[in-house]
């Protein structure tokens, strides 16, 4: 990303946390960033979009440190779950992003009540796939509600810990509780066969996010995911590993941050993979190169 982009966004993370996001103007950020109003709007059609920005680039974070944790490791493990989570609530916290989510809630700027809308959803089909890789596919028609559940005891075991003891509690101890909880909470609804959300309705709740989130992204995303799974699988060297999921991430953010993705340098990084790799895991890799031409042909 380029430097000086990432500096508007650094400037109107902390203006937007200090001031608030409505009670900050683009010359506020201009004045704390040192830009002009025409470089401004080279980089952002709107202080939406810089707000969008803003998310994007720390979801970003998150899910690069999370896949980071996975490698060389049993995606059945709890335990890695457990610390993906931790990770990832420790970002928002330092972040501070759950202020400006509040905000935004209460306002009256639909476009980015949206966008906060489908950040949770992006969140539950994470968590949904992870509960696949720990509870199996035996267990897949009750994972969508276990998980909804699951992000609900969490959010209110937070809220309601902290009003008790504003020292806090630790976010693993939350974690883990719910998680202990959790797991019964799937054998037993296994074993008597309720349901109450399909999982296949989840790919109906995606294409209403425009803007943000591409149709064709919902498919990149699942193939990444699936790929980098079959990645920490088949390649045993930890560097080869290691390299082969970081091209995957690099083409992945080059067609869901760009607005014009580097057709010659998604190329040269999926001819890399398919000569260093594609022989272990080839029909992961032809799925993912569907995904990428469908989102070079939007």
């Amino acid at each position: 990303m380029n430097n000086r982009r990432q500096n508007v966004i650094d400037a109107a993370h902390k203006l937007f946390i200090d001031k608030g996001y409505q009670a900050t103007s683009i010359q506020d950020i201009l004045d704390g960033s040192g830009i002009s109003k025409g470089t401004f709007y080279n980089y952002f059609p709107s202080k939406g979009e810089l707000f969008i920005a803003i998310f994007r680039s720390f979801y970003t974070k998150i899910r690069h440190e999370r896949e980071k944790l996975l490698i060389g490791q049993d995606s059945a493990d709890i335990e890695i779950f457990i610390r993906q989570l931790e990770l990832q609530l420790m970002v928002n916290k330092q972040s501070k992003l759950l202020i400006l989510i509040e905000e935004v809630r209460v306002s009256n700027d639909e476009e980015l009540k949206q966008f906060i809308n489908k950040t949770l959803l992006l969140s539950l089909r994470w968590m949904y796939n992870r509960f696949i890789d720990i509870f199996g596919e035996s267990k897949k028609p009750y994972l969508l509600d276990s998980v909804i559940i699951f992000h609900s005891m969490m959010t209110h075991m937070s809220h309601f810990s902290y009003r008790a003891n504003p020292a806090g509690t630790p976010d693993i101890q939350i974690i883990r509780y719910c998680m202990n909880r959790i797991v019964h909470l799937v054998n037993e609804v296994a074993e008597s066969g309720e349901q109450i959300i399909d999982p296949e309705l989840m790919d109906t709740w995606f294409p209403k996010f425009t803007n943000q989130l591409d149709a064709c992204h919902n498919d990149l995303l699942h193939s990444t995911t699936e790929l980098k799974k079959a990645i920490n699988k088949a390649i045993p060297c930890d560097e080869d590993r290691r390299r082969a999921i970081e091209l995957v991430d690099f083409i992945q953010d080059e067609l869901m941050q760009s607005d014009k993705p580097r057709e010659f340098l998604i190329e040269s990084l999926l001819d890399t993979l398919k000569t260093g790799y594609a022989s272990q895991i080839q029909a992961y890799m032809e799925t993912f190169e569907e995904s990428i031409n469908s989102c070079l042909s939007r």
